[in-house]
């Protein structure tokens, strides 16, 4: 059974910095895409960016180009994600998602069969 474990998250005031990690288990993921999404209250969940787990070639929504790096620790089975320069608008609910790498599309949340429970980080103004 694929789990995927979220932490890191928290209060942070606005232009301050913190580091998400998703820590997974259940199968081997060499082949997966691992994703980010987010979600504030009363709007939809998100795409934020994606790392593939072999090759590491990440990709990013345009709103947080410059400000958000993911990156991951093969050997223990991590991916993260640097939230750097935060806004108060960046306040969600911060998942990580998995799914397996050839069709799909890394931006599309449907494209995902295993999620995590999800972080709250808050930034305050």
């Amino acid at each position: 059974q694929v789990q995927l474990v979220e932490s890191g998250g928290g209060l942070v005031q606005a232009g301050g910095s913190l580091r998400l990690s998703c820590a997974a288990s259940g199968r081997t993921f060499d082949s997966d895409v691992m994703g980010w999404f987010r979600q504030a209250p009363g709007k939809e969940r998100r795409f934020v960016g994606s790392i593939t787990w072999r090759f590491g070639i990440t990709f990013y929504a345009d709103y947080v180009k410059g400000r958000f790096t993911i990156s991951r620790d093969n050997a223990k089975n991590t991916v993260y994600l640097q939230m750097n320069s935060l806004k108060p608008e960046d306040t969600a609910v911060y998942y990580c998602a998995a799914r397996r790498s050839g069709g799909g599309t890394n931006s599309d949340r449907s494209s995902y069969d295993a999620w995590g429970q999800g972080t709250q980080v808050t930034v305050s103004s």
